[in-house]
This record gives C-alpha cells, sequence and structure tokens, in this order.
C-alpha cells in the first residue's frame, strides 16, 4: 500500500471509524492530543511572559502588579507632585508667599485657581510677584458637585483628580496643600523617602487645637498643613472621588472629604509631626522655640500670626528663617539643651531662630515643652491643645532672656556659625542679682556640623551642646557648640 493511500486511511478513520471500538480509541487519542498541546503552550507562556503566571508556583514573591515600571532609586524632589489650591482673588498676594519657598527649576507641580488670574507684576508686598510659578485653571466639572457650605472646598478637592490626570512621569507622590501654605522641601523629601513609595500612603499631621480635630477628625491629615498621599492611592483614590464627593456633600473643607474617600479605601493616617497646620491665633514663638524631634515640614497660616522674628514682617520673618535653613535644612528649629553648672543656667536652642536663658535651672522635661504664646484657632481660647503647655509667667522676673538669629554663615563645607542677639522687648527685670549677668550677654554664637543627610533616616536621637571657654564671656558675647553626645552623657539638670 503507498503512503497515499496511507494517510487517507488514517484521516478516513478520525472523520468516519468502521468500528464502535474505533471511537473509543478515537476518544482516548484526541484528549492525549489536547492534554500535550495544553502542556506545551503553558510552559511556553511561563518561559516568555513578563508577569507571574497564576499556576507557577515560583514566581518572585516581591513583584507587584503595579501600573508603572518599578523603580528603587531613592526618592528625590523631582517624584514629587505639588498641587497647590489657590484662587484668583488671592493669587497676586498668596504667590509672593510661595515665592519664598517654590525653587521654579527643582520643584514641579501646579497651583490650581477656579479662573484665569489677572495679569501684574507687583504685588501687595511690594517684592517680585513670582510670575514664573506655574499655574492651572481647575477642570470646570467640580461645578457639578452639591455642597452644603463650601463650594471651594469641592474644586480643591478634585485638584488630586486634575493633577493625575496630566499623567506626568517619574510621580512618586502627591502632595497637596494650600496657596498659604509654607513647605520645607528638602526635608519633605527626606521623610517621604522613609517610605515605599509603591504601597498606600497616606501621610499629615492634625490640629493643633482640639476644638478643630472635634470638629473635624483626630486622624484626618489637614490641608494646609499638607498633605501626602502615594501614587498607588492616588491611583485608586481618583476612581473613587467623585462617588465620595456626591456622599459626603455636607462636608465642610476639602481635606475631609480626602479623608473620608481614603478611609473608604481603608488606608489610615500615617501623622508626621512637622507638618504643622498651625492652628492657632497670636505669636507661634513657643511653639517654634520647642519644636518636636522631628524635622519641619511645613507652616501654614502665617498671615493670620504675629510675625515670627520681633521688628520684621511676616515676609521678612520667613526670609530669615529660610536663610538657616537653606545652609542645614535638617537641623532647623531642632532644639538644643545645655547647663551653665557655674551659673546655674539654663539654656534651650532652637537652631536658626532663638535662644532662651533661665537664670535658674529648669528641667529638659520642662524645657521642651511649649510656653503657650498663642490661643486656639477659633475660640481664641487657652485650650485645650494636643500638647501640653507652660503657662508664660506675667512676672518679668519669671521669664526667660531671649535672643533671636542675627546671622547665619556656612563654615568650610561641612560646618555652619550662628548668633542670637538680645532681645530689648517686652518688660525688664528689676532682679538684677540674677538677671544682671544675663543681660551682660549681648550675642550667643553657635558653632556646628552640618547634619549627615540620612540624619532623619535613623532613629532620632537629640544632640548635646556644651558652653565653650569655661563658660566664660568676652565681649558681651558667648560662646556654643553643638555637638554629638558622648556614649552616656545625658541632658540632666
Amino acid at each position: 500500500m503507498s503512503p497515499r493511500q496511507d494517510l487517507l486511511k488514517m484521516t478516513a478513520f478520525f472523520i468516519s471509524p468502521e468500528k464502535p471500538r474505533d471511537i473509543s480509541v478515537l476518544i482516548t487519542r484526541t484528549a492525549l492530543l489536547l492534554c500535550l498541546f495544553t502542556s506545551i503552550t503553558l510552559v511556553l507562556c511561563v518561559s516568555f511572559s513578563n508577569r507571574p503566571h497564576p499556576f507557577s508556583r515560583f514566581a518572585s514573591p516581591n513583584r507587584k502588579a503595579f501600573s508603572r515600571p518599578p523603580d528603587n532609586s531613592p526618592t528625590n524632589i523631582s517624584h514629587l507632585l505639588f498641587c497647590i489650591g489657590g484662587s484668583a482673588k488671592t493669587w497676586q498676594e498668596r504667590r509672593a508667599l510661595s515665592s519664598l519657598w517654590w525653587d521654579v527649576n527643582l520643584t514641579r507641580g501646579f497651583f490650581w485657581l477656579d479662573e484665569e488670574p489677572e495679569a501684574t507684576a507687583v504685588n501687595s508686598y511690594g517684592t517680585e510677584s513670582g510670575i514664573s510659578l506655574p499655574y492651572r485653571v481647575s477642570n470646570p466639572e467640580w461645578t457639578r458637585f452639591k455642597y452644603s457650605s463650601s463650594r471651594y472646598a469641592v474644586r480643591v478637592a478634585r485638584i488630586i483628580l486634575d493633577s493625575y490626570n496630566l499623567k506626568l512621569p517619574n510621580v512618586r507622590w502627591f502632595v497637596l496643600g494650600d496657596d498659604d501654605s509654607v513647605f520645607f522641601t528638602h526635608n519633605l523629601v527626606s521623610v517621604l523617602a522613609r517610605y515605599d513609595h509603591r504601597e498606600m500612603w497616606y501621610i499629615g499631621g492634625i490640629s493643633e487645637s482640639v476644638e478643630q480635630n472635634v470638629m473635624h477628625a483626630y486622624d484626618m491629615a489637614f490641608g494646609g498643613g499638607g498633605i501626602a498621599v502615594s501614587y498607588p492611592l492616588a491611583e485608586k483614590l481618583v476612581k473613587a472621588l467623585d462617588g465620595c464627593l456626591n456622599r459626603y456633600f455636607y462636608f465642610y473643607g476639602s481635606d475631609q472629604r480626602i479623608w473620608a474617600c481614603i478611609y473608604e479605601i481603608g488606608v489610615p493616617l500615617t501623622k508626621e509631626p512637622g507638618f504643622h497646620q498651625f492652628d492657632i491665633r497670636g505669636d507661634p514663638y513657643g511653639l517654634l522655640a520647642a519644636h518636636p524631634m522631628a524635622p519641619l515640614l511645613s507652616f501654614h497660616h502665617v498671615e493670620a500670626l504675629t510675625p515670627m522674628f520681633p521688628n520684621k514682617t511676616r515676609t521678612d520673618s520667613l526670609k530669615a528663617l529660610i536663610e538657616p535653613y537653606r545652609l542645614d535644612p535638617s537641623r532647623i528649629l531642632q532644639q538644643y539643651i545645655c547647663y551653665d553648672s557655674k551659673r546655674k543656667w539654663s539654656i534651650t536652642i532652637a537652631w536658626g531662630y532663638t535662644i532662651q536663658i533661665y537664670p535658674w535651672l529648669v528641667s529638659a522635661v520642662d524645657l521642651h515643652m511649649p510656653l503657650q504664646t498663642f490661643r486656639t484657632w477659633r475660640s481664641w481660647s487657652n485650650g485645650p491643645f494636643t500638647f501640653k503647655t507652660r503657662p508664660v509667667p506675667d512676672n518679668p522676673c519669671e521669664q526667660p532672656v531671649l535672643y533671636f538669629l542675627d546671622r547665619v554663615e556656612e563654615v568650610g563645607s561641612s560646618g555652619t556659625r550662628t548668633r542670637y542677639k538680645l532681645s530689648m522687648l517686652g518688660k525688664a527685670c528689676n532682679n538684677t542679682t540674677d538677671y544682671a549677668p544675663v543681660m551682660a550677654v549681648k550675642n550667643i554664637v553657635v558653632t556646628s556640623m552640618k547634619m549627615a543627610p540620612d540624619y532623619w533616616q535613623k532613629a532620632p536621637h537629640r544632640q548635646c551642646c556644651e558652653i565653650m571657654d569655661k563658660g566664660s564671656i568676652k565681649s558681651g558675647t558667648m560662646q556654643i557648640r553643638i555637638r554629638n553626645c558622648r556614649q552616656w552623657e545625658t541632658t540632666s539638670v
């Protein structure tokens, strides 16, 4: 029989078997062929696919389903996208404030306005108005949502959606804020670098005034102080946001709407104490002079507070604080405590801002507690706050002697020298025995090495300070050095 005849016979067998036994054989052979084909297909898929196959036991446990290519490089300023809520009405005034911290060459993001602002070159501060600051007009879709008290809050809540829809590359974090927020971006990068941007994170701070937290929430990031949302959380948030806006139309603020939506997603607030909502009235001095042991990240409501430095405007006060920040960002406002055992003086330093000298011994625990130079935001009352405070005595002889930053300079490439000048504001104490020796100190010079870039990546540990030259005061100047604490050294009276 020829090969051609064999082939025809085999084909006929598959198409029209002659006996019942042949049908059984046909079914068996067909099943075997299907199993062989399926096995080969699975092997090829597992071998050549970039995604872990659901049937593979040996898929990498660290590989995640992520909408963008993974990037494990250290987080830097280019990975942050700032989403700042503003309005055309306040743009001319507020952008002068924003120009103090926004670096047009490094900072990414936009100020989102309700409409096109008027074109002008100078604002009410009499300074350059920051015309290069980037702004965009919000998508008008926000107008279709209902609200009960604040229509503005609906638009600001959707700014993260507007920003996400830009689809800008290499964004790891969306940072939300107001046009009267001041961010310290170097420290913000340092803090966010501690968190895995490939996971869902909701990071910020609560209000200083208990009454504000009672009204809104204790586990909500207040928007003026700043909110950091990781890209994966933003990706999920924007899909659910419009539904949340309809459900929570009765909320007052945009930050409360964002919080409610993130709460439905199931992500809790991670608190960072360096975010400052500044829901306080009056003088922020006490809070700044006893800053928590954490990097300074933001200010808010600066225009509603007393200027931080005496005899300076609010804007000039911020400039004065930003100057030492640029030299040693991680150290700004960090508190250091040292004692002059010979004179029995207690000295506390808020680096880059102020120094207090008490002509008596005060424990480190009390010195770390802020003097209450401020009141609550809504009711202007004496508290309560979300931290303990010390009252400011009416008697000037029970108050510390204050010094404010007067000069800052870089020493070499790794050190700084700051000088603080005696403040003559307020009533003077007539107790010459205790206060006269302190008042003889007209200037205090503080030297220190710059803090390591990874300082806040490690467990926090306050450094120590010591009075130099055996405490001698030459030409009305005291010398203090900040350094690492020795092995068994503590800050105690």
